[in-house]
């Protein structure tokens, strides 16, 4: 193993959820942080921020991504070098697009370069899952493509969901932010059977429609019982924005993430009318909102 001197990382931006699979599926999108270490002979840490949103980003050592750079070094039992970080943003901060993941995942990364890779992928898949509590963002960050990952006794299995080419995914990303704390108090602590036994189905539904590209099978999937019911209440125009998709020819909607970004699932001939209904609704309800088509990120996490 060689140590080098400097690194870049470049992490893409995930969707997790997909509607049922709450908590165990994820996509990687063509969106980007980009993330850039070099070792520093003398001194402190120094975090350079630019991108939209920069001056909203910890520059001391607070900041997630050298959180997560300093708990690799914990668990190689090592001294972290001193770094200057170059951090550019693209991935919107708190919209339910995974710009946490992107930080653990690059931390991570990027310290596993600078000491000559002592640790594999899937020591630092296990890793960023440690750090992150849950799999739905972190895996597809590092690994790219739609994932679904499960508990496999101390370790996790992860499974490579095949996504059909004719699928195109419509973000809309409002401007207002929900962060996953609070996404996450308003969920009940119990389900019933019925809506376990609803989710379990349509996850099924859903990964074969992601698979197939088969319309029937993907407008029935995007159902969830579990999270969007009482996510949607945090999230103003909803309602308005979910009918107005589907009525443009999406598939259905579901909440990116954590939320409030709102993903559509649709084809190519709707794409268009898809994106503009989505930004409609929510002009309507008086919200700005970016709303965008973003193809699948099959590479992942690069350095």
């Amino acid at each position: 193993m060689s140590v080098v001197s400097s690194v870049t990382v470049t992490v893409p931006a995930t969707t997790a959820n997909l509607g049922p699979g709450f908590d165990c599926i994820g996509a990687a999108l063509k969106l980007y942080n980009q993330f850039k270490f070099t070792r520093r002979e003398e001194g402190g840490l120094i975090i350079i921020v630019t991108g939209e949103e920069a001056e909203r980003v910890e520059t001391d050592d607070s900041n997630l991504l050298y959180q997560a750079f300093i708990r690799f070094y914990q668990h190689i039992e090592q001294t972290p070098p001193a770094v200057k970080i170059e951090i550019q943003i693209g991935v919107p901060l708190a919209r339910g697009l995974g710009s946490s993941a992107t930080a653990v995942v690059g931390g991570l990364i990027a310290a596993n370069q600078l000491e000559g890779a002592p640790m594999s992928q899937s020591q630092l898949m296990e890793l960023a899952i440690a750090i992150e509590g849950h799999p739905d963002n972190v895996v597809p960050a590092l690994l790219g493509g739609c994932r679904l990952a499960a508990t496999s006794g101390a370790g996790w299995e992860i499974c490579d969901v095949p996504w059909h080419k004719d699928i195109i995914a419509i973000v809309a990303i409002p401007d207002f932010e929900l962060s996953t704390s609070e996404a996450r108090h308003v969920l009940p602590t119990e389900v019933s059977r019925a809506d376990a036994i609803f989710n379990t189905a349509h996850l099924g539904l859903l990964l074969r429609g992601l698979e197939t590209g088969k319309a029937e099978w993907l407008k029935a999937a995007l159902q969830d019982k579990l999270h969007q019911p009482y996510r949607k209440i945090l999230i103003p125009g909803y309602d308005a924005v979910n009918l107005a998709a589907v009525a443009a020819g999406a598939y259905g909607m579901v909440i990116s993430g954590a939320g409030p970004t709102l993903l559509a699932l649709t084809d190519d001939l709707h794409s268009k009318a898809v994106q503009a209904a989505m930004s409609a609704a929510w002009q309507e309800e008086g919200i700005t909102a970016n709303v965008r088509s973003l193809s699948l990120d099959i590479q992942g996490a690069k350095s």
